[in-house]
C-alpha cells in the first residue's frame, strides 16, 4: 500500500525498459499507472530477474531475499541522513521494487562539467554520504559517479543492489577502495584531489572511525600489487 491507495502491480503495464543488467530489469513508469491517479509524476520499477541455471526453488529464495534486503537497505540508508530513492512498494510475487524516480543530473557528466571548487564540495559531499552508508552498517558495494545524482542542489545515491548490511572495517574499506578506482578510470585527470575530498568528508562524518577504514584501502591496494608480481 502507498498512501492508502491500492497498488496495482505493474506487470501488465506498458513500461519503457532503461537498463538491463545481469541480476535486475530497470524500468520507468506512470506514477498514476501503479498507484492511481492520486498521483503524478515518475516512477523506477525494479524487477530481479530469474536465473535459468540454478534450482526454482533456490532462485526464487535469494532473489526474494535480496528484494527484501535492498528494500531495507534504503530504509535504513535514509534514517542514517543519506538521500536515495523512497520505496513504494515491494512486490515479492514478481520480485520487484517500485521506488521514486530521482530526477536529475548524473555526477558522472556534471563533475566533468563544472569548476574544479564545485567538484571537490561535491566529493566532500559524496565521502560524507559514504561515511553516514559505514556508520550506519551499510556498504554500498557500487560506488561510481554513475550511481549519484544530484537534484535541487543535494546528491542522491542510487542502485543499492549490491549493498549488504556489513560493519566490518574490511567491507567498508574495500567499498572505498571501488570507489577510488572508478574514480580513476572515470576522472582521471583530476581523481587524486577528488578522492582526498572524498575521504576529507568521510572522516567528517566519521571522526575516528575513519581512520583505520582510510588505512584498509591502502592495504588492499599493496595486496593488489603483491598478487600482480
Amino acid at each position: 500500500m502507498c498512501g492508502g491507495f491500492k497498488y496495482v502491480p505493474p506487470q501488465h503495464l506498458t513500461m519503457r525498459l532503461i537498463k538491463q543488467g545481469a541480476e535486475a530489469s530497470i524500468h520507468l513508469a506512470e506514477f498514476s499507472e501503479i498507484f492511481g491517479d492520486y498521483f503524478n509524476g515518475k516512477v523506477v520499477v525494479k524487477r530481479r530477474v530469474p536465473k535459468r541455471y540454478r534450482i526454482r526453488e533456490i532462485d526464487e529464495k535469494l532473489r526474494k531475499e535480496r528484494t527484501v534486503m535492498e528494500a531495507r537497505i534504503m530504509h535504513r540508508a535514509k534514517k542514517a541522513g543519506v538521500r536515495c530513492p523512497y520505496v513504494y512498494e515491494v512486490n515479492l510475487r514478481d520480485m520487484e521494487i517500485v521506488m521514486e524516480f530521482i530526477e536529475g543530473e548524473r555526477l558522472k557528466e556534471l563533475l566533468e562539467e563544472v569548476p574544479m571548487s564545485e567538484r571537490l564540495a561535491l566529493c566532500r559531499e559524496i565521502g560524507r554520504n559514504v561515511g553516514r552508508l559505514h556508520g550506519a552498517g551499510i556498504v554500498h558495494g557500487d560506488l561510481t559517479t554513475s550511481n549519484m545524482i544530484l537534484r535541487d542542489g543535494e546528491v542522491y545515491f542510487i542502485d543499492f543492489g549490491l549493498s549488504e548490511f556489513d560493519d566490518k572495517v574490511e567491507s567498508q574499506g574495500v567499498d572505498l577502495h571501488l570507489l577510488k578506482r572508478a574514480m580513476e578510470s572515470t576522472h582521471h585527470e583530476w581523481f587524486e584531489e577528488g578522492f582526498s575530498a572524498v575521504l576529507e568528508g568521510y572522516s567528517e562524518v566519521r571522526g575516528i572511525k575513519a581512520a583505520p577504514v582510510i588505512e584498509k584501502i591502502d592495504e588492499i591496494e599493496r595486496r593488489g600489487r603483491y598478487r600482480e608480481r
